[in-house]
């Protein structure tokens, strides 16, 4: 009987210790930020995220026709004569708007996020998350992008370099950060998937190289081509491409649960 006793015992605290170390934090104490392009642009799936978790703040520098990858004239975020961001993609020959759209890049995005909390106007993040891809067409590869330790050679005019030096800028400005990728999502286009799904094989190259998790927006958060039509409204896609409000709350419902079960 007392051999029983202490059997019982020993499990109930050991319940007990797997109880405290399993115990989910307090994310309201905890400040959110991301990047992304047009999906994750102003109060979408990022919104609904920071209500269910509860976070403190935040921090959305996302704009939309974004890409990792840089252009040959991009300028930097601090520089002299920085023209500014523009999410526009509607034809123009106005050379100030197009640099502009130049400027809409992750690196620039990261810079901006960098100088915002620098100036105090947001604290640090204590959980970061990149959603981006979709309107990257050079892609490179993850062994180029990957080379060395620093980010002094990395080619910036890839995806695969964008992505690299925007991850691991936030890992080194932020070391408690954790930080995430969310996959493109299906689009209702059968062409564009298959690219995102090269541009996601590389994209979790980086990211296993970063040792940064990745959430498969893409094979799990509930959008799928099949129920989708390019250039008209879907079940959750409004266009074929960019989620309506009940695709935000979908993605934003399945990006929460994972940062909570992973944090």
């Amino acid at each position: 009987m007392k051999k029983l006793l202490s059997i019982i015992l020993i499990w109930l605290g050991c319940c007990t210790v797997q109880a405290q170390t399993t115990a989910l934090p307090d994310f309201s104490k905890l400040h959110f930020g991301c990047d992304g392009n047009s999906i994750t642009a102003g109060n979408q799936w990022s919104k609904t995220v920071v209500d269910l978790l509860g976070f403190a703040t935040h921090h959305n520098v996302a704009v939309g026709s974004a890409t990792w990858a840089c252009y040959t004239d991009t300028q930097e975020y601090n520089s002299k004569d920085f023209a500014g961001i523009s999410g526009g993609w509607q034809p123009t020959d106005d050379q100030a708007e197009i640099q502009k759209r130049h400027n809409n890049v992750s690196k620039i995005h990261i810079q901006k996020f960098l100088a915002e909390v620098e100036q105090g106007l947001f604290p640090a993040p204590d959980v970061f998350v990149f959603s981006m891809g979709t309107n990257d067409t050079n892609l490179g590869t993850a062994a180029e992008a990957l080379k060395g330790k620093t980010l002094d050679e990395v080619n910036l005019t890839t995806m695969a370099g964008g992505a690299r030096w925007s991850i691991q800028t936030i890992i080194e400005h932020y070391p408690k950060c954790r930080v995430f990728l969310c996959t493109p999502i299906q689009t209702g286009n059968v062409e564009r998937n298959e690219l995102n799904l090269k541009k996601i094989a590389i994209l979790r190259e980086i990211c296993q190289a970063l040792s940064v998790q990745v959430i498969d927006c893409y094979s799990e958060c509930g959008i799928s081509e099949k129920t989708e039509v390019w250039g008209a409204r879907g079940r959750y896609l409004r266009d074929g491409l960019h989620p309506d409000v009940e695709g935000q709350q979908l993605m934003g419902r399945y990006i929460a649960r994972e940062i909570r079960n992973r944090y």
